[in-house]
């Protein structure tokens, strides 16, 4: 990836800047364009269809169902100018591991957190099941999302050692190592058989959700993974693809609970930890790095390492240091993501489909995208039942003609996803009045070269306050520049807010997030 960065760095940007006063206005920040500092290539923006999918797809009228998908995945504009959707471009797929054909039995508590398996118990597969599922599968496809992904929160329940999809203790995966190639064989069949269904192959397959974690019963399905459990289960994976041909799909590691058991030997329990070492240094007892199927990437969740803003900065800049240490050329992605902090700005308890979430969620992709430097970025829950802020759509578990709503996360998360396309190049901005440095508060901006020559440019606005900003030295072939609001008023969901210069002064709403988007000649 380094390589390819240098070779297009003769046509990327530099936006780097100073505070300054406007003679005849209000205070004016500029950002100056230039030219050189040019980092990671952006593959996607994504999120899962993890639970309500299953049912939304197959019990809710149609309509719904289209206008949930439009939402999510459209890069159309209404008459106005304005998007119709976000424009995911990335989805990821839950397989099921079989809980929910368990019922009660499962010993989930929550019905909507139980998932249907392809898999049956005499070795057959059934691949009518997860039907909700696969009919968002193929809207993302037809709406051209570049980046399909199947994770796995559990192994299906016939070769787990408790018959659950849960753990009993914690301590060890609940896949036992005689079951690892019938995990691998599963998982291939599950590449093949929803290829042969549906058309569809995934990109990418991840097999271990949050290994951290113990995964105890009852709120839903998942198993640890002690790092030399997960290395030897992913060497057969690998052998299993090799053995059946799976050439177009690559295998996704390691879906971290959060990103300092990537980097921190000294995190607790250890045997989860310093995962970037323990994967990709050739030096390790599990090094994995040289697997032909496993994508040269680590994945993490940026949960419980966004408060304080000091920390914030400081765990994803350790994580970087970790990852140029042992791999310059490996990539960092962030796979899930909603709020569960509970600290004085903000809690996850309480569906909120206003302005303070999507500024806090807004800021944390900023500092994942600056400071981590993540290729990819993912949300959790695509649509939620639940009174909680881990949704970016939300509806009623008991009442499908129910209104869909859409959050101000939704449109936030746009902000980046519809704009900073597959393929963007993240290049430098800043300004001596605090732009890009989310530990200040203020506004914090981030700029990217997309691959149809557009220049886009995010700023998040938290302070309750008007901001002005002025981008300078913009290259002469440049055109004029639309801006798009993110604000609390209903109307402002990545709403047409002007198209001018490109040079011209840009009004930053208090408490929003706004994009400019300049193409280039």
């Amino acid at each position: 990836m380094k390589h390819t960065i240098i070779i297009l760095s003769a046509i990327v940007l530099l936006i780097a800047g100073s505070a300054v006063v406007d003679n005849d206005a209000d205070p004016v920040m500029v950002l100056r364009v230039n030219v050189d500092d040019t980092h990671q290539v952006i593959h996607n923006f994504g999120a899962s269809d993890a639970w309500s999918i299953q049912f939304v797809g197959t019990e809710w009228p149609e309509s719904s169902r289209k206008q949930i998908a439009e939402l999510l995945f459209s890069t159309e504009t209404d008459p106005g100018g304005n998007p119709k959707g976000i424009g995911l471009s990335a989805w990821r797929f839950n397989i099921g591991g079989g809980s929910a054909g368990q019922g009660e039995e499962s010993r989930i508590r929550d019905p909507w957190r139980r998932a249907e398996c392809f898999l049956n118990a005499d070795g057959t597969y059934d691949w009518s099941r997860q039907e909700g599922q696969m009919w968002f599968l193929q809207e993302a496809k037809k709406y051209g999302v570049a980046d399909l992904i199947g994770f796995v929160n559990s192994p299906p329940v016939h070769y787990t050692k408790n018959g659950k999809a849960w753990s009993d203790d914690g301590l060890s995966s609940n896949l036992p190592a005689e079951h690892y190639e019938d995990f691998a064989v599963f998982l291939a069949e599950v590449v093949q058989g929803g290829r042969a269904r549906t058309g569809i192959t995934f990109d990418y397959i991840s097999p271990f959700n949050e290994p951290q974690w113990e995964w105890k019963c009852c709120k839903q399905e998942g198993s640890p993974w002690n790092n030399d459990e997960l290395a030897r289960a992913t060497r057969v994976i690998d052998r299993v693809f090799s053995g059946k041909s799976i050439s177009d799909t690559k295998i996704e590691v390691t879906e971290a609970g959060q990103i300092d058991y990537l980097y921190d030997a000294g995190k607790s329990p250890g045997n989860r930890s310093n995962q970037v070492e323990a994967f990709f240094d050739p030096a390790s007892a599990n090094y994995i790095g040289n697997l032909e199927h496993l994508a040269p990437k680590i994945a993490g969740h940026s949960y419980f390492s966004t408060w304080n803003r000091k920390r914030m900065i400081d765990t994803r800049l350790q994580l970087r240091e970790k990852m140029e240490s042992v791999n310059d050329d490996l990539e960092y992605w962030v796979t899930e993501y909603c709020i569960l902090e509970n600290n004085r700005e903000i809690r996850g308890n309480g569906m909120d489909l206003g302005m303070d979430p999507a500024i806090y969620v807004a800021r944390v992709i900023h500092a994942d995208l600056v400071h981590a430097e993540a290729s990819a970025w993912q949300w959790w829950l695509a649509v939620s039942p639940y009174d909680y802020k881990d949704g970016l759509i939300y509806i009623s578990k008991v009442d499908p003609l129910q209104e869909v709503r859409d959050s101000k996360m939704l449109w936030a998360l746009g902000n980046y996803a519809r704009f900073i396309r597959p393929g963007s190049i993240r290049i430098g901005i800043g300004s001596q009045g605090g732009a890009g440095e989310p530990d200040r508060g203020g506004l914090h901006a981030s700029a990217f070269l997309t691959p149809d020559r557009e220049i886009v440019v995010v700023m998040v606005n938290e302070d309750h306050e008007q901001k002005n900003v002025r981008l300078e030295d913009v290259p002469e072939k440049a055109g004029s520049m639309r801006v798009y609001h993110t604000t609390a008023d209903p109307q402002d969901n990545l709403r047409l807010a002007g198209e001018h210069a490109a040079d011209g002064k840009i009004s930053i709403p208090p408490r929003s997030v706004v994009t400019c988007v300049i193409s280039l000649y």
